[in-house]
């Protein structure tokens, strides 16, 4: 019969305690961004569906299939972030460039035509929130970057 009283031994004097405590921090710390992942996908979904949610979709094909291609894009960056987020966070500088497209898409894909407030405004706040999400994301990874890299130094 075993002696439930018993306490496990220390490990604090195991050769790999340092590897281990590195490798859980590693795993805690890789996913602080989940909330992130879904936000980049909602919004590539929305920016996607928004030519028939804000009703220019017959008055501006362009500015429609532009909107359906890249928030098709931004939804695939961001369920890669969600699925394979530790490779997948390298790329996410992409989610800025892909907001500020947005923002200026409206002016820059209708050169003929002049966009009505409804397009312009729908462009403007899908582009700040995928440049927001995309600064965050780019500020995970140079965090975390950063301190894997304070930790080499400290280990010299």
């Amino acid at each position: 019969m075993s002696d439930l009283g018993h306490h496990a031994p220390d490990i604090s004097g195991h050769p790999d305690v340092a590897e281990m405590r590195e490798r859980y921090a590693h795993m805690v710390a890789g996913r602080q961004a989940v909330a992130l992942d879904g936000l980049v996908l909602l919004t590539g979904l929305y920016a996607a569906i928004s030519p028939w949610v804000v009703h220019f979709r017959a008055a501006n094909p362009d500015l429609a299939v532009n909107n359906l291609i890249i928030g098709l894009g931004l939804a695939a960056i961001g369920m890669g972030l969600s699925v394979a987020g530790d490779r997948m966070f390298r790329l996410s500088w992409a989610c800025t460039l892909i907001g500020v497209w947005m923002i200026i898409s409206p002016w820059v894909v209708t050169p003929g035509h002049s966009p009505n407030a409804g397009m312009i405004w729908n462009n403007v706040v899908i582009g700040v929130i995928a440049c927001l999400c995309g600064l965050a994301a780019t500020g995970l990874v140079l965090g975390s970057a950063g301190g894997g890299l304070r930790r080499r130094r400290a280990a010299r």
